[in-house]
């Protein structure tokens, strides 16, 4: 996945994505390779979930749901970074089961350094 900037609509597409029902990170993944966008995914889950042969469809997170949770974060000044973002660990994202998102508390050049080490 080519790192890529995300406008704040499809980082919030990419968080309910993330936090709807029976999708995991290998599947987050495997959507947006699919489709293209998070808001593309959202679209079609009720397609897929209907080809897949489940007689419910699969349920998108709440978007009131995501609002608040972003609206916490950002209360305690932390940021999400999502998976194909350039701050996003390419280490990390390199698993084939990363998660669709972190949050990060300070500095995301920290997340650039080489992990490990002795400590201090």
């Amino acid at each position: 996945m080519k790192p890529r900037a995300l406008t704040e609509q499809d980082r919030f597409d990419c968080l309910r994505l993330a936090r709807s029902e029976q999708i995991g990170p290998s599947t987050f993944r495997r959507l947006i390779h699919r489709f293209g966008s998070a808001g593309e995914a959202l679209a079609r889950l009720p397609e897929l979930a209907k080809r897949g042969g489940r007689t419910r469809p699969l349920v998108a997170a709440p978007i009131k749901e995501i609002e608040i949770e972003l609206a916490d974060a950002a209360k305690l000044g932390a940021r999400y970074i999502f998976l194909g973002e350039p701050d996003y660990p390419a280490a990390l994202a390199a698993i084939e089961d990363a998660p669709p998102c972190i949050i990060l508390l300070g500095d995301a050049a920290r997340l650039a350094r080489p992990a490990g080490g002795a400590l201090g």
